[in-house]
C-alpha cells in the first residue's frame, strides 16, 4: 500500500492539485471580502442603507435588532442576507474559473498541430509535398498510402 501511494504521490498531479486548492481558498478569501466589504455596502445604500449580512427572517416570531442579537436569544432564523453574500461570491468565483478556463481553451486550440502537408522520401528524406508521387530531390517514384494497403503481400 505505501508503494501505492508513493506512486500516486509521484504523479505530479497531486502536488499541481494541493497547488491548486491552496490557491483556490485563498481566492476564495479574496472574493468573499470583496463582496462583503467592497461590492455589497454601496449596493446596500443604493437600496436602502441596507446591510445585506444582517438581513434575517426570526422563526420564533421575537423581535430582535440585529441578527447578533437574535442569535444571542437562541432565536432560530432564516440568514437570507447572508446566503445572497454567499450566491454573490459563487457566481464571481465561476466567472473568474471561467474567464481562466477560456483563456486556457484558446491556448490549448493555438497548440493543436495542423494537418500535415508534407511528408518524407524513403529514399533520400527529404520533405516533399504530401500528395507527390515523385520525390524532385532522388527521382524516386513513391508509393500511396492507399496502395499499399490494397496489394497483397507474400
Amino acid at each position: 500500500m505505501w508503494e501505492e501511494f508513493k506512486k500516486f504521490i509521484d504523479r505530479g498531479n497531486v502536488i499541481e492539485l494541493a497547488v491548486g486548492i491552496v490557491i483556490g481558498g485563498a481566492f476564495g478569501k479574496i472574493v468573499s471580502s470583496f463582496v462583503d466589504d467592497i461590492l455589497m455596502p454601496p449596493i446596500g445604500l443604493i437600496v436602502g442603507k441596507v446591510d445585506f449580512s444582517n438581513l434575517y427572517i426570526n422563526l420564533t416570531g421575537s423581535q430582535s435588532l440585529s441578527l447578533n442579537a437574535a442569535k444571542k436569544a437562541g432565536d432560530v432564523t432564516i440568514n437570507y442576507g447572508s446566503f445572497l453574500n454567499v450566491v454573490v461570491n459563487f457566481l464571481i468565483i465561476a466567472f473568474a474559473i471561467f474567464l481562466v478556463l477560456r483563456q486556457v481553451n484558446k491556448f490549448s486550440l493555438l497548440k493543436k498541430e495542423e494537418p500535415a502537408t508534407t511528408k518524407e522520401c524513403p529514399a533520400c528524406l527529404t520533405e516533399i509535398p504530401l500528395h507527390a508521387t515523385r520525390c524532385p530531390n532522388c527521382t524516386t517514384y513513391l508509393e500511396d498510402e492507399e496502395d499499399r494497403e490494397t496489394e497483397p503481400t507474400n
